[in-house]
């Protein structure tokens, strides 16, 4: 049997109703987002949008421009939304939102024509009329107004850069588009989600400079070989990945053990022990306020690697390895006023043991997530985060990233009121 042979089993996922959404995490729970769907091609792509924002507890109310339709179904972009799309300037004035506002405003795909009109002030379709009341609220500090670009390359001119300067000014964000084959092209799913959970974001994490690190940090033993160990850096992917919906400025510095992170997260790579320690140490002298370091640091590394490739089919290969030096305590060093969160891995020991050592490392670290490398199995992993209270027991990685962000905001949140800070 081929391998995309049906073999007639029924479906064994759980079940979903048909309007329904698996919810990822509750980033965008409570708020309203309008979705502008302007009529370029990407907008086939609006139903796609509107369900990965339901995905974060969005509730999703799509504007339409006639245009638009010629490219998407409006059957199937109310499907997704769970509601009828704006469609005309009617008597219940949907583009006022009085009764309903609207947290965010998402202008997805946004042409050269929607842009120009914006930033004149032409307000002659539903789409334009919504907009131009969206900027009065944002002017008013009342919502949050995100444009997609999406068009052929030609079209980037001096007037569709002006344009959109304009209306920086006036509070408008812009989101990168996709740079592909000459074009401005509409941004995956996920980056456009992101973008509007860190425009909306109350979380004290806002605006904080932070780093993760995560994964592990190879040592060479030659020019081709290195030790290293299981450890990926899918935690400090999470942690990552939380922080940034809370709109927090991250680096994410990760080890490179041959995996990689979803593409829109800020990642750096460190190919070794000695690339890990630099950027670590680098991203501490720009100015951080807290700093996650989850990577698995190697902690021996061989006295004298080869700086070519050591030969195969020898009898036997002694080496000789060296204590690395504790980049964590470089860290505080560097910065003795850095809120830190540290890791502990230990195998083979009782949980009582496990957070009796995590509790000595207090002080040093404010924060120490204790682990058993028994209970760290790809997505699933059981830890404890310690601090001078106590120790709360946390599972699943998005459930152990949450927490500690948890544990961030409140502790910055006193920092920024304590005016010895």
């Amino acid at each position: 049997m081929s391998f995309a042979d049906w073999d007639w089993s029924p479906p064994r996922s759980p079940l979903l109703g048909d309007h329904e959404v698996p919810l990822l995490s509750r980033h965008l729970q409570g708020r309203r987002v309008a979705l502008m769907v302007c009529g370029g091609i990407a907008a086939l792509k609006a139903p796609e949008l509107a369900r990965a924002l339901r995905r974060r507890g969005a509730q999703v109310t799509a504007f339409c421009s006639q245009e638009a339709l010629r490219y998407v179904g409006l059957e199937a972009l109310e499907w997704a939304c769970e509601q009828p799309v704006i469609r005309d300037l009617s008597w219940r004035a949907e583009h006022l939102s009085d009764s309903e506002p609207f947290d965010a405003w998402l202008v997805a795909p946004a042409t050269y024509n929607t842009i120009g009109k914006m930033a004149a002030g032409v307000a002659d379709t539903v789409v334009t009329a919504a907009l131009a009341s969206a900027l009065g609220r944002l002017g008013q500090g009342r919502t949050q107004v995100l444009v997609a670009p999406t068009m052929h390359g030609s079209l980037h001119t001096a007037l569709l850069e002006r344009n959109g300067r304009l209306l920086q000014e006036l509070g408008v964000r812009f989101i990168a588009p996709r740079d592909a084959y000459g074009k401005h092209n509409l941004p995956a799913a996920e980056v456009l989600v992101a973008a509007v959970c860190r425009a909306v974001s109350a979380s004290a994490l806002a605006g904080r400079r932070l780093l993760v690190t995560g994964g592990p940090t190879p040592v060479p033993l030659d020019g081709v070989r290195a030790i290293v160990n299981r450890f990926r850096g899918r935690l400090g992917a999470a942690i990552t990945e939380e922080l940034v919906l809370r709109g927090a400025e991250v680096r994410f510095v990760l080890g490179d053990g041959g995996w990689r992170p979803p593409s829109w997260l800020p990642c750096t790579l460190a190919a070794t022990y000695d690339d890990y320690r630099r950027l670590t140490l680098e991203a501490v002298a720009e100015g951080l306020e807290a700093g996650i370091f989850s990577a698995a640091v190697a902690d021996y590394r061989p006295r004298h690697p080869v700086a070519g490739k050591i030969a195969s089919g020898l009898g036997h290969l002694d080496l000789a390895l060296e204590p690395t030096e504790k980049v964590i305590d470089a860290v505080r060093a560097a910065d003795p006023d850095l809120v830190m969160v540290s890791f502990k891995v230990m195998q083979g020991v009782s949980t009582e043991e496990l957070i009796a050592t995590a509790r000595r490392r207090l002080g040093a670290s404010q924060l120490v997530v204790a682990n058993r490398a028994e209970e760290v199995q790809g997505e699933e992993q059981t830890a404890w985060i310690v601090d001078a209270k106590g120790a709360q027991r946390v599972q699943g990685k998005g459930v152990i990233a949450t927490a500690l962000a948890d544990r961030l905001e409140a502790m910055l949140g006193r920092r920024a009121t304590d005016p010895t800070h």
